[in-house]
């Protein structure tokens, strides 16, 4: 069965907008911002006059975060072969000279992702913004669409038949037109377990993937930022040292997403001079996370990940040690965020056109106005470019070829003139750009982003 066919046999069945899996667990700060957004939206302090301090206590508990030890439930069992290599899916089939038009397959991936995209985390997307938190309902959505087993390989129970860089950009842009944070916080844990399919040994893969495969996908995340003053993603300050059996990683991780639930990290960390991959448990002694709300990505729970000398297994490293799996790894990054850029900006272009066509002035719409005209045009150029060379260093990627150059470029013109879009996007909508009532502004702060998350999505 080709991947996409598997997604289109998956229906958009989101669960309850306010309701928790009577499997979930969630740490007391998670509890507490649920109920009190519970409580919030109750008739009943309307009636007795609470209305301003429930909103005013909600407001407080997710603006000033939390801090806490991980408290993971899942135990992942030991399987497969230590040492032994582990599956890996071909490149992508080569079609000649290239092509922006997506295949059958992935047209229909597409279609998929973007009625997720309408339907459920657009009308999402503010509350999530307001109270740092992804809702129950998207998270689920995008488990039900297969979102954590894209770049899983078939034979260990994902969707993925051959190494496609382009699906992922194509479901990121998708998903990002509906919000991006929403889309970072429901792509994360397939980030993940992405990882451990492309670089994972078959110990890793049976041991972890089987949870990704399931109902129940676990909240995982990528932890490669650091919170330091023009910090260099491929030189972090995270050590690794050797242990008898195995590593300690002590260090502070900052932007991982979902990292209150995340029961798997991929940390990266400096090991005798080199980046490396580790895989880290949820549960591992040692661990802290405490809320770090940023100016944009607010829907993707961003926390801030402490290690104090935390131990991890010597079969804990994933991938190489010689840095190169680790700058993958980081190419990879950067080329999921152009891709959430460009979906983002195509949300601005789509918002703001027929905005200027009805809102009027002096008697007739603004668009009428050449400066608005042109404004409008620049926008559907610039992302046209930034579009065409985030699909190009897909191209490669999922070839198998080196696309360093690539990415480097598209990252440039989309942190560049995303955030030019979002400045253009608000300017275009005037006062209305500046209030909340309108999601420009949030588009406008999310893009923001697109040139400091260096890892927290992956291809």
């Amino acid at each position: 069965m080709s991947p996409t066919r598997s997604f289109m046999n998956a229906g958009l069945r989101p669960g309850g907008k306010h309701g928790l899996s009577s499997q979930e667990s969630r740490d007391p700060i998670g509890f507490a911002v649920a109920a009190l957004s519970r409580v919030a939206q109750s008739d009943l302090i309307d009636r007795i006059g609470l209305r301003k301090q429930a909103e005013q206590a909600v407001f407080t508990v997710t603006r000033s975060g939390f801090r806490t030890m991980t408290t993971a439930s899942r135990t992942f069992a030991r399987a497969g072969k230590k040492g032994k290599p582990g599956v890996r899916v071909p490149a992508a089939t080569a079609r000649g000279v290239f092509d922006l038009t997506p295949t059958e397959d992935e047209q229909m991936l597409v279609d998929v992702v973007t009625e997720l995209a309408d339907e459920v985390v657009r009308p999402a997307a503010a509350e999530a913004d307001d109270t740092c938190e992804a809702p129950d309902s998207v998270l689920k959505a995008g488990v039900e669409i297969g979102l954590p087993i894209l770049g899983v390989p078939e034979a260990l129970g994902g969707i993925s038949e051959e190494r496609s860089a382009m699906a992922g950009t194509l479901v990121a842009e998708a998903l990002a037109r509906g919000d991006l944070g929403l889309a970072v916080a429901a792509l994360a844990p397939g980030s993940v377990a992405t990882a451990i399919a492309l670089w994972g040994t078959d110990e890793q893969q049976q041991t972890y993937l089987p949870a990704f495969t399931g109902d129940e996908a676990p909240a995982a995340a990528l932890a490669l930022n650091e919170p330091a003053v023009l910090f260099d993603v491929l030189n972090p300050s995270t050590r690794a040292t050797r242990s008898e059996d195995g590593y300690r990683l002590t260090g502070v991780k900052t932007l991982v997403p979902r990292g209150a639930d995340a029961e798997l990290f991929v940390v990266g960390a400096e090991l005798d001079g080199r980046p490396v991959l580790f895989l880290v448990e949820g549960g591992t002694a040692g661990l802290e996370v405490e809320g770090d709300p940023a100016m944009g990505v607010r829907a993707a729970g961003l926390t801030r990940l402490a290690l104090d000398d935390v131990k991890v297994p010597d079969s804990a490293v994933l991938g190489t040690v010689d840095g190169t799996t680790y700058a993958e790894c980081v190419r990879l990054s950067r080329l999921a965020w152009c891709a959430l850029a460009v979906g983002t900006g195509q949300a601005v272009l789509d918002y703001v056109t027929p905005y200027v066509k009805e809102r009027e002035a002096f008697g007739e719409p603004i668009a009428h106005r050449q400066s608005v005209a042109f404004m409008v045009a620049n926008i559907a150029i610039e992302l046209q470019s930034m579009r065409l060379l985030t699909y190009k260093a897909a191209a490669r990627a999922g070839a198998g070829k080196d696309f360093a150059r690539e990415v480097a470029l598209a990252r440039k013109l989309c942190a560049d003139k995303g955030m030019q879009i979002g400045l253009d996007g608000v300017q275009l909508l005037g006062g209305h750009g500046f209030v909340k009532e309108h999601p420009v502004e949030r588009w406008y702060r999310d893009l923001r982003a697109v040139g400091i998350m260096e890892g927290t999505v992956l291809i």
